[in-house]
């Protein structure tokens, strides 16, 4: 990691763990996450606490990832990717109430494309998102899907 590239203010928030060779761009706001080897991170990203990145992934500029979302290793997750963890039951966001939040999990060697948004689903290995992509449901069968809601092609 380089200094220049990413520096850590002291707060309550759990610090981060990270691996080894990472880099950041600022301004970014990352906090109380867990990033393995090698993983690059572009400015004006924020990555909350509760997330874990595997190695050797890249995080492109202005992408939002939520708490409670894991990422596999060797991902490429494009510029403006956003993840939801709130589907506002009720109609209305569940504040502070953690317990309302749902988790995602994106597996190894995906490719999410720019721009595109992440409800709060499972994504198995292989799997490529088109850009603008909407993912509402699982996916489970490797390849490549785009649209809203996003579907296999």
């Amino acid at each position: 990691m380089n200094n220049q590239d990413f520096s850590v203010s002291k707060s309550s928030i759990s610090p981060l763990k990270i691996g080894k060779n990472c880099k950041f761009i600022l301004p970014s706001n990352i906090y109380g996450c867990i990033l393995g080897d090698n993983v690059f991170v572009g400015p004006f990203c924020e990555i909350q606490s509760n997330v874990t990145i595997g190695k050797n992934t890249r995080i492109q500029s202005h992408s939002f990832i939520c708490s409670l979302v894991t990422i596999g290793d060797e991902c490429r997750i494009g510029h403006g990717v956003m993840f939801i963890n709130d589907l506002y039951r009720g109609g209305k966001p569940s504040g502070g109430d953690k317990n309302k939040w749902m988790g995602t999990y994106i597996g190894s060697s995906c490719l999410i494309g720019s721009n595109a948004t992440i409800l709060p689903v499972s994504i198995c290995d292989h799997v490529v998102i088109g850009a603008g992509a909407v993912v509402t449901k699982d996916i489970t069968i490797p390849g490549t899907y785009v649209g809203n809601p996003a579907k296999l092609i």
